[in-house]
């Protein structure tokens, strides 16, 4: 459960720990047909697809998302723990502020960095792991308090990195080369990206989500470990695709998955992501991330870049700089890729100070580098949930 010293601000100090938020107008963004679309799919066990590029899946697609789907709209949202969701001093707080600026979506985390589950559901690996702490209580009470002030609700899941699940099912964890489970430097276990029962977890817990009403589904920490003896790593069952391939195969199957549900899918990635050509080792590249997604939120927090990033000698200092410079790398690789307009850009962008103070200008600024880039999308970050009002224009403004 989320300890209320959690809204206390806190240093950032890794670029994993965020989520994504979106926004689309009107209360139609679930109908009637979504629903009996999701009740009456049953997911039937197969062989791993092979990848496929988003223009080819979105073939079939086309008349299934003007029935079921969200519409899209620019989205300019927030993130929320489950506590400050839950906790109605603060979530009435966090709906004021929605109300008085531009802001019109929530991300809210339904799984979290440790793997608690913020809502009740029938899944039995959940149940048997301990991960289920709903704090969320009623999902489609909450979700439909969202919708009826017209804000666009992102679900937040965090992907392999989970405490709960390994403890009860060691075979769906990373391994250890010295016996047992890897962990990463802060003690923490991982679900196996190669097992395709970590795969189905995940994304049931996914489908939950929409079914309780969220009207996206977003990926976070969807990627192999960074952070830990990396030379202890054991992944059991690892077959011969690329770690950039596993990434990238997961996500095209919770996206095929999803679909019959009515939730645009999105993922969480490491700012690095949009400027480098390879996949940091994690598993993350732009190109075939991109194609596997409805949208895409690259975490170029200033401060997450060191001196001599984008050629920029101090990119903390030059938060306009630091995000303009991203976002145009994404643009140019989308282009040379074709993948412009099958994917939609949403950057996370830094609301907290770490080794530079932030304050109303910095946040403008890197607003208005996303504006100047191309993109109309972005999402505020602080994870103590407090954001700069000062650096948001009021409600009714363009």
């Amino acid at each position: 459960m989320m300890h209320p010293l959690f809204r206390k601000p806190v240093a950032l100090a890794m670029a994993g720990l965020l989520a994504a938020a979106a926004v689309a107008a009107g209360p139609s963004a679930r109908t009637a047909t979504a629903a009996e679309g999701a009740a009456s799919f049953t997911y039937k066990p197969g062989p791993v697809e092979p990848f496929l590029p988003l223009d080819e899946i979105r073939k079939g697609w086309a008349q299934t998302e003007s029935k079921l789907m969200p519409q899209r709209v620019p989205v300019k949202g927030i993130y929320l723990t489950a506590y400050s969701a839950s906790h109605a001093d603060v979530f009435d707080e966090l709906l004021a502020l929605v109300d008085r600026t531009e802001l019109n979506a929530m991300v809210v985390n339904v799984k979290d960095d440790w793997g608690n589950i913020a809502f009740n559901m029938e899944q039995r690996l959940a149940i048997e792991a301990g991960s289920i702490h709903p704090e969320l209580g009623d999902l489609k009470a909450f979700t439909d308090t969202l919708r009826a002030k017209k804000i666009y609700s992102i679900a937040r899941i965090v992907t392999f990195k989970d405490t709960f699940v390994p403890k009860v099912r060691p075979d769906l964890g990373v391994a250890s080369t010295n016996g047992g489970l890897w962990r990463d430097f802060n003690g923490v276990t991982w679900m196996n990206p190669f097992n395709r029962a970590v795969w189905e977890y995940v994304v049931d817990i996914a489908k939950g989500a929409a079914l309780g009403g969220f009207d996206e589904i977003q990926f976070d920490y969807v990627r192999f470990p960074s952070d830990g003896v990396m030379s202890l790593l054991a992944y059991p069952g690892q077959d011969s695709r690329a770690k950039q391939q596993v990434i990238a195969d997961f996500l095209a199957y919770a996206r095929k998955e999803l679909r019959p549900y009515g939730v645009w899918v999105s993922a969480d990635v490491f700012g690095l992501v949009t400027s480098l050509y390879d996949d940091l080792g994690i598993g993350q590249h732009l190109e075939e991330l991109s194609a596997s997604v409805d949208y895409l939120s690259p975490m170029v927090y200033p401060s997450h870049y060191i001196p001599g990033n984008l050629n920029l000698a101090n990119p903390n200092a030059m938060p306009y700089e630091t995000i303009y410079r991203s976002m145009l790398d994404t643009k140019d690789r989308w282009e040379k890729a074709g993948l412009t307009g099958k994917v939609e850009m949403r950057p996370w962008l830094q609301d907290f100070s770490w080794g530079h103070p932030y304050g109303p200008n910095e946040v403008k600024a890197q607003i208005q580098a996303t504006y100047d880039a191309g993109y109309k999308e972005w999402l505020l970050w602080n994870a103590a949930n407090v954001y700069t009002e000062a650096a948001l224009q009021s409600a009714g403004k363009e």
